[in-house]
């Protein structure tokens, strides 16, 4: 089966580099534009053609006219009607009419052609009528003599003047070729030198840096162009530097992390053991003893609460959550017990969520993001106290649509500016007296992946921390 043109380009395009496909589509290009100028081309070639025997029978009409009695011998006649190459031509001017004709002058005329008044659509359709006229027709042309003539007319046969026609057609074929070939050419090398070059090395060192990106000397060099390539260029350029900056740090807290991990490891079962033997000082009957034990079974738990945070942070990253439609008031209502890890004691607890809203998440992880809020709150306000009254935790929770926004708020010290702008990141911590600094950037990855946001709000006094968890994309509104 034979390729279509759209097929055939595919093809071209597959198998050419940019260069190439370039080369292709200018001279398709340029072979359109000619295609486009070709009809007017030949229309004019047509007319001038014409205009040209035209021209011819007035130098007869001429002779005829010197010559005495306005006659001409038969021998004479036939020398003009050959050299005009027309079988008959006809002189008018004022009431006279003079004929130079041959004895085969055809009866039948197919198409008169008048070159008095021409119109371009009618020189365009009349050119067109030549080309795929079949041979033999015989035609009538009229053109203006001048002087004291008004017409001429002659007539012949078609057939030289579309031979003509057909010459030219493949002459100006041959010359777009070669214009269509030297344009290309031209143009080939002057993008290969310009675009293609400068593309293919770019092009290459990507290649390269993906093949080893910590490697500095991979990174490409600008060239110092002022145009969109050497825009390119210095965008690769910072580009590349910057991820490698970031790999090798990258790689470097990876091997860190693991050796911290190893020391966590060991550490915390340093410090368990340590709980251990602080937990038997309780039970020594002396006064200093039982003054320092509380402060150091509360310093060992803290210990033990940051290696247990480090450890699991380092961990492989969180499984996605598997969310189900469940009532989020019943979950709150266990999250009461967490305000007893105040050593004062005296936080209020208060849970305004309302008996029938329904959220849509996994609830070991919601359970963990609020677990990580309220504990926050609770060692704010065991440390700094509360700046309004009696301590207190309010978790208010509403749904808008599809989407749950839950707000945790406390009237402790608030969390202090020079932190505010990395709040969510590692080993940030809110604290005022220092924490393990993973708390909220461990919440932070669960709301995002349950698609949702997490923010500090702004607030007078205390801290507010306010997180939206919507619902699956399809999930019909419950509540």
């Amino acid at each position: 089966m034979k390729a279509n043109a759209p097929t055939f380009l595919r093809r071209v395009a597959g198998t050419t580099g940019l260069s190439g496909r370039l080369l292709v589509l200018t001279v398709l290009f340029v072979m359109v534009a000619e295609v486009l100028i070709y009809l007017p081309s030949v229309a004019s070639f047509r007319y001038n053609w014409l205009n040209d025997r035209l021209a011819a029978a007035r130098v007869a009409a001429l002779v005829l006219d010197a010559a005495p009695d306005e006659t001409l011998s038969g021998e004479v006649e036939m020398s003009l009607l050959e050299g005009v190459g027309a079988k008959a031509i006809a002189v008018r001017g004022g009431e006279r009419r003079r004929l130079l004709a041959s004895e085969d002058v055809p009866a039948e005329i197919h198409k008169v052609v008048d070159l008095r008044h021409p119109t371009w659509p009618e020189l365009l359709s009349d050119a067109l009528e030549t080309l795929l006229s079949p041979p033999g027709n015989v035609i009538r042309v009229v053109g203006a003599a001048g002087m004291d003539v008004d017409l001429v007319e002659m007539i012949f046969d078609e057939g030289p003047l579309r031979q003509a026609m057909l010459e030219f057609s493949r002459n100006l074929l041959l010359l777009t070729l070669i214009i269509s070939g030297i344009t290309a050419g031209l143009l080939y090398f002057a993008l290969q030198w310009v675009i293609v070059r400068p593309v293919r090395r770019l092009s290459g060192n990507i290649a390269a840096f993906a093949s080893h990106p910590e490697d500095a000397a991979r990174v490409i060099e600008p060239t110092g162009r002022s145009d969109e390539i050497g825009l390119a260029e210095e965008a690769l350029a910072q580009m590349e530097t910057t991820l490698a900056g970031e790999l090798r740090q990258k790689r470097r807290l990876a091997e860190l992390g693991l050796a911290v991990s190893k020391i966590n490891h060991e550490l915390r079962n340093m410090l368990t053991t340590a709980q251990l033997l602080t937990e038997r000082l309780d039970r020594v009957n002396d006064e200093t003893a039982q003054r320092v034990a509380p402060r150091l079974v509360a310093t060992l738990d803290r210990a033990i609460s940051f290696c247990e945070a480090t450890l699991a942070y380092g961990r492989a990253t969180e499984p996605l959550p598997q969310r189900r439609m469940m009532p989020l008031r019943p979950l709150m209502e266990e999250l009461a017990h967490l305000t007893e890890l105040s050593p004062a004691g005296g936080i209020a607890f208060e849970a305004r969520v309302p008996d029938g809203l329904m959220i849509d998440a996994d609830r070991e992880q919601l359970t963990r993001i609020l677990v990580n809020l309220v504990r926050n709150a609770v060692q704010a306000l065991s440390q700094a106290g509360a700046t309004d009254g009696e301590p207190r935790i309010i978790i208010t929770a509403k749904r808008e649509r599809r989407e749950v926004t839950i707000r945790v708020e406390d009237n402790g010290p608030g969390v202090p500016e020079r932190v505010r702008e990395g709040l969510f990141g590692v080993f940030q911590s809110a604290s005022p007296t220092g924490g393990t600094g993973l708390g909220l950037a461990i919440t932070a990855e669960l709301v995002h992946l349950h698609g949702g946001t997490i923010s500090l709000a702004d607030t007078v006094t205390g801290s507010c921390f306010c997180f939206t968890i919507p619902d699956r994309s399809g999930r019909r509104k419950e509540v």
